[in-house]
């Protein structure tokens, strides 16, 4: 049967760290669903401005449950997780998430949503530097590495962590993959 990835984002999403991991989990055979806070299309930003967009798949509030899917891929970017962890709704669905126990892949600043759900207390995680202190304060034992792996939890600090970060996701989905065959940002 095949896997499906959720991907949460919203409009400032970091580009590489959506659309390299996407395209890797694809690459694989694993299907992905953008899931956001309105339809149409979201826009990513790409280092210093406006980057592309990608279409959307559903809603969050289409989203009824988290059972037909098998993990939730978290792109970063400092708008994307700022303007998502103030949305109720999205955060029920990270917190879905880790309460099934299903496994969640968080890149930059968006560890803030694992922090903003309750899922990090006692969890090993890494992020962008500036969020580290959030991570902590939210009662994360805070690494600075590629890829941190805690259980269900799968963080990763920039789009140079990428290849390692989708590779952590693969392989925890049962897909096995040699990183040098991964998109890199």
């Amino acid at each position: 049967m095949t896997k499906r990835v959720m991907i949460l984002a919203t409009d400032g999403f970091e580009q590489s760290e959506l659309m390299k991991p996407k395209a890797n989990l694809e690459k694989a055979g694993i299907e992905t669903t953008i899931v956001s806070l309105e339809s149409g299309e979201i826009k990513g930003w790409d280092q210093k401005d406006w980057g592309e967009s990608v279409k959307v798949d559903k809603t969050v509030d289409e989203v009824s449950d988290c059972s037909g899917f098998d993990a939730l891929l978290l792109p970063g970017g400092q708008m994307n997780p700022d303007i998502l962890r103030m949305n109720d709704r999205a955060i029920a669905i990270v917190r879905e998430f880790g309460m099934a126990d299903k496994p969640i892949a968080a890149i930059c600043h968006a560890p803030w949503l694992l922090a903003e759900a309750d899922l990090i207390k006692g969890k090993t995680v890494t992020g962008w530097p500036s969020i580290r202190t959030d991570l902590k304060n939210a009662g994360a034992s805070v690494v600075d590495q590629e890829v941190a792996v805690d259980g269900n939890l799968i963080t990763s600090r920039n789009p140079d962590d990428i290849p390692a970060f989708s590779q952590a996701l693969m392989e925890m989905l049962g897909e096995h993959v040699k990183q040098e065959e991964l998109e890199t940002a």
